[in-house]
């Protein structure tokens, strides 16, 4: 089969630089177009040199239709608004659209939802295989322990990360919350400030950290009478994020139209 001709979008950002270093290491993945905002400075830089990975012959454009023209798969790790907006697009040309944005609202999901209904979409808040299998976990020992056992949720980031709790950690909290079998919106508590009382039985609580250059470090703590289980996840390189994302791409090639997740991906969804 030929290899996978991708769009990488955000292309002259952090992550997007990653991805496409990423696409010219992944046997399988050939960099089709890279996309940038139409005001970006980068138009017209070769998104290889920019990425530090070689030439490429890919210039950077502002234009998304021409960008998917041709296109099998787009990956995506830009804001709410574009991946809806992108959804829809990459729907209506049937090229597979893999989602690592974080901050999206359940109207935005409920809107990418229904693109999936024209073509394979994977979307996480994360894309970490590590933080995929944490998830599971946090699921099945929320399950075990009941709620005899407090759930909190910890995480830390970078000082410009911008929403808050992160995508990671509320697909922890989503877990554990899937374990108890609850919504996480019935029993999340994102902040806790002044005099709060005591702690509600059944909540998962969320602390949030951030400072200087972490890329991502997230716990989940069952806390019991005289016990603790922590679980504990920390990133050392963004490479891990456009290397799941890459899997996710080619694992939806050829796929039926759905709405998929990285536990999907992974073959996890039963742990």
């Amino acid at each position: 089969m030929a290899d996978m001709r991708l769009v990488i979008m955000g292309a002259a950002g952090r992550m997007g630089r990653m991805l496409v270093k990423s696409v010219s290491e992944t046997p399988g993945c050939a960099l089709h177009a890279a996309l940038e905002h139409p005001q970006s400075i980068a138009l017209g830089q070769d998104a290889g040199l920019l990425a530090g990975c070689g030439r490429s012959n890919v210039p950077i454009t502002g234009d998304l239709d021409t960008a998917l023209e041709g296109a099998d798969g787009v990956v995506d790790f830009t804001s709410p608004a574009v991946s809806v907006a992108l959804a829809a697009r990459a729907a209506e040309r049937g090229v597979v659209h893999v989602i690592g944005t974080t901050g999206l609202s359940e109207a935005d999901l409920e809107r990418i939802r229904a693109a999936a209904g024209r073509v394979a979409i994977v979307q996480s808040g994360n894309m970490s295989s590590g933080v995929n299998l944490l998830a599971s976990l946090v699921r099945k020992v929320a399950a075990t322990l009941g709620e005899s056992f407090d759930i909190e949720v910890l995480e830390m980031h970078h000082a410009a990360k911008v929403d808050a709790p992160s995508g990671t950690a509320l697909l922890l909290g989503e877990a554990a919350a899937a374990g108890r079998g609850v919504g996480l919106g019935e029993r999340k508590v994102a902040a806790r400030d002044g005099h709060t009382g005591a702690r509600r039985p059944g909540d998962i609580g969320f602390a949030v950290l951030r400072g200087g250059s972490v890329i991502g470090e997230h716990a989940v703590i069952f806390a019991g009478a005289g016990e603790r289980l922590e679980l504990v996840h920390k990133a050392d390189d963004r490479a891990l994020f456009a290397r799941g994302a890459l899997r996710a791409a080619l694992w939806a090639r050829g796929r039926e139209p759905g709405f998929y997740s990285m536990a999907d991906v992974l073959g996890i969804n039963d742990l």
